[in-house]
This record gives C-alpha cells, structure tokens and sequence, in this order.
C-alpha cells in the first residue's frame, strides 16, 4: 500500500469508531454528518480490505486486522493532533537554548544590562552570544539562521525581507577631558574642526555623523581612529583629544571617567535605533519572545538618555 494513496483523514474517523464503536456517535465527534460518515467507512474498508467494524447486536464491532491496527492508528492521530497540529510555542521559563544577537560594543553597554536581569527573573537557562560584525555580514547571518536579531543601527537591513521594529531615536555628544582647558565648553565650527578628534568606527563602520559632516563639506582633523568605543574610557583621560560618540556612549563614559561636555557648533543628526529581524522568524515563537524582551527593556520615549538603572551589569 502506498501512503500516497490513503487519505489522512480517514484514520481520524478509524480512530473514532474504535473508541466509540458507533457511525451516529463517531459523525458527531468528527463533525460530519452520517451520511459523509457512512461513505467514508466505506472508504476506508476499501483502503484496508477489510470491513474493519461490523455491527455486533447494538455497537459496531473491530474486526481481527481492526483489533491490529488499532493501537498504532491512534498513535498517529495523536501525534497529528499534539506534534503537527498545536501551534509553537516558547516556555521561557524551562527554555534550555541560546540566542545570537548582532550589535556593537555600544549595544551590548547600553541594551544587555536591563535584558540580563529580565533573564535571570523569566529564562534562567536562556543564554546569549553577542556578536558585532560588518553590516553586509549582518544581514548574511540573519537570512542564514546564524543570527536570531540585530539591534542597533543597521540601514542596509531596512529592505525587502527583512522586518524591524523602532526602539528609540538618540543623537551625538561630544566630550573631552574634563581636565583639558584647551577645549572650550562651546566651539565654533572652526575649532571643532581643528581640534584632535577620536572616532570610533566599529567593524570600519561609517557613522551616521560622517556622512553629515561629508554633505557640509566639513572634514575633521582625526588623531586616532579606534574600533571599539570602550577604549576611550583609558584614551581620553589626560588627554587633549575629543572624541563625538552616540548619547548613550557618553552617558556611560561620564559614569567612568571626568569628562566634560562640549557644545557641538551645529545640530547633530538623529540616529533612529531598531531591531531588525529576517522575514522566515516572523512567526517563530522563540524569536517573538525575544524580540518581545528586547522592546519591553529598551524602548525609550524620544530623546531618552540611557537609564541610570541599566549603570551596572
């Protein structure tokens, strides 16, 4: 016999007449009429070669090959109706897995704390494994499976394929040496342009700021081009460099170090920070959660600063 050739949906009604050993009652648990029932049984003789349940005074009795299959029919059903059919879901709470996320060294400071308490309270052996990669990669892992969710700013995931979700909208400080008096509390674009700048590139990053300044046709003077925003936490202590980093890195820098910050000679453009994930974990359970956590912890209303409450790990 070739499975090809036997409709699932009789052994439904196979399983029914075993358990109720009635047509009238095995339609009603079904949801078919007696009619469509009776000519399914009939259907379903022809498929085995055998009457299967005949009538035995006041109930339909299995005949030996029905008495046979019996036990593995509803074996099947049942693994239909809770493996196959039941929708997927995600228990945080007993989940033993890990998740990837795609974010530079400034979104494992800024969004990893809050996440990491959410963690120890909800999924306990939940882990996860935070990677910075080149943008191009980024949306490589994403479509691969490699990754379950890049946070961050990520333009070249905002195109087909891919889904994202909005987190908060946040800007540039610049900031110095507290103790570097060279470095005025206001500067003209002149002075801001002379000046001895750090920039921080993640991953050969282009920043959002660099683009800005290239339209106005200004071009800094760069003394040190780093890759991590961290190392400025050591490199700008007694230093006469200024460096012009994202909101959230100068909160946490302030947190660190004496810093003072300076007035920038123009209006910084806005950085809008999302969660981006690719269109086959849409539906996923696990990622919903995830991607459910992420938003509850870090979005922030406009113009937000990084939380106090997020300072330690």
């Amino acid at each position: 016999m070739d499975i090809r050739s036997i409709d699932l949906n009789l052994l439904v009604l196979f399983d029914a007449m075993a358990r109720l050993r009635s047509v009238s009652r095995a339609a009603e648990a079904i949801g078919l009429s007696q009619p469509a029932t009776s000519a399914a049984l009939a259907r379903l003789r022809a498929t085995f070669d055998d009457d299967l349940f005949v009538r035995a005074g006041a109930q339909m009795e299995p005949t030996p090959r029905a008495q046979a299959l019996g036990p593995a029919v509803q074996r099947v059903v049942q693994a239909i109706q809770s493996e196959i059919l039941q929708p997927a879901g995600f228990d945080p709470a007993s989940a033993e897995r890990s998740f990837t996320l795609l974010t530079p060294d400034i979104g494992e400071v800024a969004f990893l704390p809050g996440v990491l308490r959410r963690l120890r309270q909800e999924a306990p052996q939940v882990r996860l494994r935070a990677l910075s990669m080149p943008r191009t990669a980024a949306a490589q892992a994403l479509e691969a499976g490699e990754a379950d969710l890049a946070v961050g700013f990520f333009p070249d995931l905002q195109k087909a394929g891919y889904f994202r979700q909005a987190l908060f909208r946040t800007s540039y400080t610049c900031m110095a040496c507290a103790r570097n008096a060279a470095v005025p509390s206001r500067m003209t674009a002149r002075q801001y342009l002379a000046a001895r700048h750090i920039v921080v590139r993640p991953d050969g990053r282009e920043h959002m700021l660099d683009r800005f300044l290239e339209d106005k046709g200004w071009h800094r003077h760069v003394t040190l081009e780093l890759s991590h925003f961290m190392s400025l936490l050591s490199l700008l202590p007694g230093s006469d460099l200024v460096a012009t980093v994202p909101d959230d890195i100068a909160t946490v820098v302030q947190r660190h170090i004496a810093v003072k910050t300076v007035e920038l000679p123009f209006k910084p453009p806005q950085l809008q920070v999302q969660q981006y994930w690719h269109r086959r974990m849409q539906n996923d359970a696990s990622n919903r959660w995830l991607r459910g956590l992420f938003y509850e912890v870090n979005r922030r209303d406009a113009n937000a600063r990084l939380p106090d409450w997020q300072a330690a790990g």
